[in-house]
């Protein structure tokens, strides 16, 4: 069936609709800060072949190219001819779903008269799995945690107790996950009623063929995008900080026609510490920074990065194999975009963003002030690269777009006082367009109990990098009673303690000395910038 472009518009944003009401239960259903306040999470409907259509308007920047090769792998264990109303499964097997134990993706079939129709799928991060918990430290994925393989949770639309009861058992905040996990199952219901009722709507039996126009759609309009950059090839090549030694990013794209490919050939092997970034990650990150760069106003779905391939060598950081530890895979998965963009700045200076200052993830484990255990991620954000039509956001999350939890949530939940949380003033890379601050926060253990603190700063040496002439943002700092320690390290936060962090500054754009003079008089009223500086 054939969709004028008003109609397939209609249902297209109808079918966004329902997958913001699924993010909407999922956040209110859900017992962690995680999920209810920092919106780790995604929510998509795909069709019967496994094909994302639609994602919530509030989702994982990531998740949308994880989420349908993850569906695909739970159809092989689970073949559709098998599965039956009221199945729900799930796995968090990081080569399988989005690149680290913490993340639990949750998938339930929908059928109509006995036919399977499609899925409603979500992803949230778990405050808990087990083992060394949420850390940089673990050296094999066996001690980060536990591990499901694809299985089922629901067995026609009843629970299997042993699983509940295996993951129940095996993580140190039982509610918290067993609820969240729960407010998975609940939300892809709620998306699955919401679909049959759409289908309903409008007379739709199968949702092959809206599915096929949605998907064309957005690949022509992709592949249109990729026609406009001269074909070449393009190189860059990115440093961070590893555990044990500095890590290399290379990346070399070529453009072709409408095609494009990126290989990372040339970055370095994986590492013996959990900071690995399995290729699901990586080529999520890879086609979420093409997008950005070529279609970034057609909502997401699977058509967009059909143009996309996508390589790196078999045990480099980027595409480790089992058994690798990739606990904080975001630490390194973080930097391909920048890699992407500093690759292509020269052909697309319009349309880049300099280097972001990059979230920072921090967990904290202990017992708050009445003894309760707590186990929890704090986001805290550098600043956004400058570009060519303006200064970088101010601690802004790039290229997640993960939420902080409110201060008073936090200090409630945890006993752990945050005694300081400002802008950190002089700290964007300066430039015709100023890279965003980061910001300044101290922590103070305020409960009676040792709080276990887990790091995975990164730019503490390799600073955001200023694009077309402009200057680097400052480096983060990570100061435990007012003395630097290892940034990807466990640490003991006793009671009174403090623990101090200095987020990263974004890049500059442009030679600063093509600032606008009023402008650096309204930073310095601002008390942004030192005076006498552009």
């Amino acid at each position: 069936m054939a969709y004028d472009p008003i109609t397939l518009g209609i249902l297209w944003n109808r079918l966004i609709s329902i997958t913001d009401e699924i993010v909407a239960s999922l956040v209110r259903t859900s017992f962690s800060t995680v999920v209810r306040e920092s919106y780790d999470l995604s929510c998509v409907l795909l069709d019967a072949r496994g094909h994302s259509l639609a994602q919530g308007s509030w989702s994982g920047t990531a998740f949308v190219g994880t989420i349908p090769k993850t569906v695909r792998h739970l159809l092989k264990r689970f073949p559709p001819e098998t599965l039956k109303p009221g199945d729900v499964l799930a796995t968090n097997d990081p080569w399988l779903g989005t690149g680290h134990l913490f993340d639990i993706t949750v998938t339930r079939p929908v059928f109509r008269k006995s036919r399977l129709l499609g899925f409603t799928t979500t992803v949230t991060h778990l405050p808990d799995i087990g083992g060394r918990g949420f850390s940089s430290n673990a050296r094999e994925v066996y001690e980060e945690g536990l591990r499901l393989v694809p299985c089922k949770l629901y067995d026609r639309g009843k629970p299997v107790a042993a699983m509940f009861e295996l993951i129940r058992s095996n993580v140190r905040v039982a509610d918290q996950v067993i609820g969240d996990i729960n407010a998975n199952i609940t939300a892809n219901e709620l998306g699955s009623a919401r679909l049959l009722t759409f289908m309903d709507e409008y007379g739709i039996e199968d949702l092959s063929s809206l599915s096929d126009s949605i998907l064309s759609h957005s690949e022509q309009a992709m592949r249109a995008e990729i026609a406009k950059i001269p074909p070449g090839t393009y190189t860059n090549t990115v440093m961070a900080e590893g555990v044990d030694g500095d890590i290399t990013i290379a990346c070399r794209i070529d453009v072709s026609g409408d095609r494009i490919s990126i290989d990372y050939a040339g970055s370095s092997p994986q590492s013996s510490f959990a900071i690995n970034t399995p290729f699901c990650y990586t080529y999520a990150f890879t086609a979420y920074a093409l997008k950005c760069l070529t279609i970034p106003d057609i909502p997401n779905n699977e058509g967009a990065f059909r143009p996309v391939v996508a390589s790196a060598p078999t045990g480099s950081i980027l595409n480790p194999t089992f058994p690798a530890a990739t606990g904080g895979r975001h630490a390194l998965g973080h930097f391909v975009p920048t890699a992407i963009f500093g690759a292509l700045q020269s052909v697309l200076p319009e349309r880049v963003l300099a280097d972001p200052g990059l979230i920072n993830l921090i967990r904290f484990y202990g017992r708050n002030l009445q003894g309760e255990r707590f186990s929890t991620v704090y986001f805290a954000s550098g600043g956004m690269g400058a570009h060519a039509h303006g200064d970088g956001l101010t601690a802004t999350p790039a290229p997640s777009n993960i939420c902080s939890t409110p201060v008073e949530i936090f200090e409630t939940l945890t006993g752990i006082l945050v005694s300081r949380r400002a802008i950190r003033p002089d700290s964007g890379g300066r430039g015709r367009h100023r890279g965003g601050h980061g910001q300044e926060i101290q922590f103070v253990n305020a409960t009676d109990h040792p709080v276990s603190l887990s790091l995975f700063a990164n730019r503490t040496r390799f600073a955001a990098r200023g694009f077309q002439g402009g200057c680097d943002g400052a480096p983060r700092l990570v100061l435990l009673n007012g003395q630097p320690v290892d940034p990807k390290s466990q640490q003991e936060l006793a009671p009174g303690e403090t623990v101090d962090f200095a987020e990263a500054g974004g890049g500059g754009f442009g030679p600063p000395e093509g600032r606008d003079p009023s402008v650096i008089a309204r930073d310095e009223r601002g008390a942004m910038v030192k005076a006498g500086t552009v």
